[in-house]
């Protein structure tokens, strides 16, 4: 089955959540190796979307897409398992004097 999102068919995780924020995911984490000029460049590129009302629930939008994904691997992020603690005895002094 396929997954359309508007004319756009995502085949990532990285295309769902760009497809859910209406920016590439690169804008906003940086990629490897950039250089001090890319990096400004695409910090003042980040800084006018964030300014355009257009994107005025990007940060909701953030938070929200996070949450989801937090809920849906729950399981998986708080597999605790308990560490078995070393059984005490209470040595009893029969006898002793109270």
């Amino acid at each position: 089955m396929r997954t359309y999102i508007g004319h756009q068919q995502p085949v990532s995780a990285e295309d769902f959540v760009e497809l859910a924020l209406g920016t590439p995911v690169e804008l906003w984490l940086g990629a490897e190796g950039e250089t001090d000029e890319e990096r400004a460049a695409r910090l003042d590129a980040a800084r006018d979307i964030l300014a355009d009302p257009e994107y005025s629930n990007l940060p909701d939008d953030v938070a929200r897409i996070a949450a989801e994904v937090i809920e849906a691997h729950a399981p998986e992020l708080f597999n605790v398992v308990p560490l078995a603690r070393p059984v005490r005895h209470r040595s009893s002094r029969k006898g002793a004097a109270a």
